[in-house]
Order: structure tokens, then C-alpha cells, then sequence
């Protein structure tokens, strides 16, 4: 099971610079918003993309999707932990809790 992140933790880790971020639900998503720096990478697409994408597999790597009801975030997190990635948290809120806390979207 994926380590989870609380909405302040990823904060402080967006602000500092000091993870990546993967917006699980899949590019058309991504384009309409995301939280600020998010990569998208949906669960199909993990094995295709994580060598290029995430070079660094000890890199603070957090994933979400929309809200705790969503899978996507999960799917990721495992598949990327399976692959050997070190340091795989989810944000198990997803977009819609830091939408509504007022926190930056791009």
C-alpha cells in the first residue's frame, strides 16, 4: 500500500520545489487544471512513460487524482513502486480537496 501525503505536506513540498507531482487522471484533464508543476501520467500510460518522464527512481514522486473515490492515483503509486521507484506518496484527496481549500491551480 502507497504512503499517503496530507494537502500541507504536498503544499510545503509544491512551494519548496522538493517533489514531483503526477496528475493521474490523463492529459485531457491535465489541460483543463492541475496543481501547479503536475506532470500527467494515467495508468496506462505508466509503462510507456516512467523511464523518460521520471529518470531519478529515489526522486519524491506523489501522484492524485480527483478526489479518495478515484483509483487512478493508486494504480499509479503501485505501478511505479513496482517498477522500483523508492519514494512514491499519494495524495489520496485528489484535486477536488485542494481546489476547495483555495490552493493555487494552474
Amino acid at each position: 500500500m502507497t504512503t499517503l501525503i496530507t494537502r500541507d505536506e504536498l503544499a510545503a513540498a509544491v512551494a519548496a520545489g522538493t517533489v514531483t507531482v503526477l496528475d493521474a487522471l490523463g492529459a485531457t484533464y491535465h489541460a483543463q487544471r492541475h496543481l501547479p508543476g503536475a506532470l500527467p501520467l494515467a495508468p496506462g500510460e505508466v509503462d510507456a512513460r516512467h523511464a523518460a518522464l521520471l529518470p531519478d527512481r529515489d526522486a519524491a514522486i506523489v501522484t492524485y487524482c480527483s478526489n479518495p473515490s478515484c483509483p487512478n492515483s493508486g494504480q499509479v503509486a503501485d505501478r511505479l513502486t513496482a517498477l522500483g521507484y523508492t519514494n512514491v506518496r499519494k495524495y489520496k484527496e485528489g484535486i477536488e480537496d485542494w481546489a476547495e481549500a483555495g490552493l493555487p491551480l494552474e
